[in-house]
């Protein structure tokens, strides 16, 4: 499929920006600025890539509004407060036009177990399996090979990717969106160890995700041992991360890659969590806290916290530890100078370690 946007085109996708120039020929592709030609669209969403729009041969650039400088011939900037967001709204029409939603039905070797209820405006693909009970709302989308459980409901407007699954009894809100190999519902990890043995605990519980929540590819969301696990509202979460049973999430967290939340820990609203970042089990972590990546929590934060390293600590505190570390080497070879001018002065006498 090619596309082809003129300013006037692109200018209406976004929905503000003062234009300057004029651009030669519409755009049909999106570039970064070293990598941008004519016929692209490129934008500045960083300041460290600044001077790289100078040289940029892009027919449209996206710049911030104060952003010195004038177009070349045959450029357009486009000026408006936020770059980045704007090049979104444009990419999302494109995904729109690359990925358009499938039409309603039901792909004759889909599954639908006696009892299921599935909306007439819903879309199954290929090899879907929806068990009895299950209810599938109006305007949902399930690729090939999605699997929903027993009792499970899938919101309106919900869409999983090829090979998602929300297993028995699990609950999507609005607007949920699962990608390849997304989890929900799988058993939390409890063992209880009896005579030398490893028991398994039943997880009798359910996940619930709320509306406009993302989940990241391979991402798992564990049932909970009784109650509920809970993503709350509008919550992303990248590829790679295991929330465990019980876990609360707040509202408009973000989540990022190979974070691990152990379970009955709790999160506030718009917290961030750093890639690789692991929570301990039965904590608090504060609304708008903000954790580092790697970094290891084992401690409840307050609200607006900001902590990195492992064990976390505050930020500031963590910064000065990492600059001290890297003075050891140094102080070590400084010591052992000493210990051997003081040996020296005591008349060479055996030194101790």
């Amino acid at each position: 499929m090619r596309i082809a946007y003129t300013v006037d085109d692109v200018v209406r996708l976004i929905g503000e920006g003062r234009v300057e120039g004029a651009a030669a020929q519409p755009v049909s592709g999106v570039a970064a600025l070293k990598q941008a030609k004519a016929g692209d669209l490129a934008f500045l969403g960083n300041l460290k890539y600044k001077a790289d729009v100078a040289g940029c041969a892009a027919s449209i650039i996206l710049l911030p509004e104060d952003y010195e400088g004038q177009p070349a011939p045959g450029q357009a900037f486009v000026r408006l407060p936020k770059p980045s967001l704007a090049l979104a709204r444009v990419c999302r029409e494109i995904e729109r036009l690359l990925w358009p939603r499938p039409l309603a039905g039901v792909h004759p070797s889909a599954v639908v177990v006696p009892g299921a209820q599935i909306d007439a405006t819903a879309h199954l693909g290929p090899l879907c399996v929806i068990e009895a009970g299950a209810q599938i709302g109006p305007g949902a989308v399930l690729e090939a090979q999605a699997y929903v459980g027993r009792e499970a409901r899938v919101g309106p407007d919900c869409w999983l990717m090829p090979q998602a699954a929300v297993m028995d009894y699990c609950v999507l809100g609005r607007r949920v969106r699962l990608h390849s190999g997304v989890v929900i519902g799988s058993d939390g990890f409890g063992y209880d160890t009896n005579k030398g043995v490893h028991e398994k605990i039943p997880q009798i519980g359910r996940a619930v995700v709320e509306d406009d929540v993302e989940i990241g590819a391979n991402t798992t969301v564990d049932r909970a041992r009784f109650n509920e696990t809970r993503i709350g509202e509008g919550t992303k979460i990248d590829n790679l991360v295991q929330i465990a049973h019980n876990v609360v999430i707040g509202k408009h967290c973000l989540i990022t890659a190979q974070v691990g939340i152990a379970g009955s820990t709790t999160l506030g609203d718009y917290v961030v969590i750093g890639g690789q970042a692991g929570l301990t089990g039965h904590i608090h972590i504060g609304s708008q806290a903000m954790i580092g990546a790697q970094a290891g929590v084992t401690h409840d934060l307050e609200a607006k916290s900001y902590v990195r390293d492992s064990p976390a600590m505050p930020y500031m505190i963590a910064q000065k530890v990492h600059v001290l570390k890297s003075r050891l080497p140094e102080l070590f070879k400084r010591v052992s100078t000493l210990e051997e001018t003081i040996a020296q002065l005591g008349g060479g006498g055996k030194r101790r370690n």
